[in-house]
């Protein structure tokens, strides 16, 4: 596969052509994800819920996310590589900077940050200093002891409208991508009117510019209930997991992934 990057995903987004992300968290499964056709690669800390055993991503370090990224980029056959920032290690300016630019050196091409408005000055001056960005809106994880637990985000119209606003000042302080995760599918499609980057959904309907899920989740190698916006590919990978990753490529790609019974009203 030709190298994805950033200018990629702006001309698929300008063609109206759907993208695919997928966490990865090894060379293996980096190395399959990649050749299957999947652009965007990313090195979650949900690997501390499905390989570490956490209940939240909570206790994901940056070290882990370091070395996570390194064998991920090992494996990778050209897809743009994404890598979270862990649960606060970008709490100041000067933090953000050390720990992204060891992300950055670890492998990866774009750091995802969760938060709003607050984050618009360090998004600002990572830009200025070669760092893209990916703001992670909506259900945060992070933020899981917060919010109360794993609930959809932005129901009521003060809900709504903060996320609006927060994805407005994202994009004019430089983040090159936005992703949200369980939000109503009416509130992504409005959001997708007022944003003009690629746009990642999770638990947020159709109209964003591509889709990603767990790898785990898709594999349906989970020893949880499956989150409503899950899908198992496996029955249409012929049996393999090269061509459970090819089926929820060709289905993001085709529109048929998600369907109306994985979004949230």
């Amino acid at each position: 596969m030709m190298a994805i990057t950033l200018s990629t995903l702006n001309k698929l987004k300008q063609e109206g052509t759907k993208f695919t992300c997928l966490t990865a968290y090894d060379s293996t499964f980096s190395n399959l994800a990649s050749s299957a056709g999947v652009e965007v690669l990313l090195v979650g800390d949900s690997l501390g819920n499905v390989l570490q055993g956490h209940d939240s991503t909570v206790p994901v370090t940056l070290q882990d996310m370091i070395y996570h990224t390194q064998c991920v980029r090992r494996g990778n056959q050209g897809a743009l590589i994404m890598a979270d920032l862990p649960f606060m290690t970008y709490a100041t300016e000067e933090q953000t900077f050390d720990s992204c630019a060891a992300l950055m050196r670890a492998g990866a091409h774009v750091v995802k940050l969760e938060g709003g408005a607050w984050l618009k000055d360090s998004v600002k001056k990572l830009s200025e200093r070669g760092v893209p960005v990916c703001i992670h809106l909506g259900l945060t994880p992070q933020s899981v002891n917060k919010f109360g637990g794993y609930k959809v985000q932005g129901r009521d119209p003060a809900e709504r409208d903060a996320l609006i606003r927060d994805s407005i000042a994202a994009e004019e302080a430089g983040a090159a991508i936005l992703l949200y995760e369980c939000i109503p599918s009416d509130l992504m499609e409005l959001i997708m009117t007022k944003v003009s980057i690629p746009v990642i959904g999770i638990g947020a309907g159709p109209s964003s510019d591509a889709q990603v899920l767990v790898l785990h989740d898709m594999l349906g190698a989970t020893t949880r209930k499956p989150a409503k916006f899950v899908k198992n590919f496996m029955p249409e990978g012929d049996g393999s997991i090269q061509g459970a990753i090819a089926a929820y490529v060709a289905a993001v790609k085709s529109g048929t992934f998600p369907g109306p019974e994985h979004g949230f009203a």
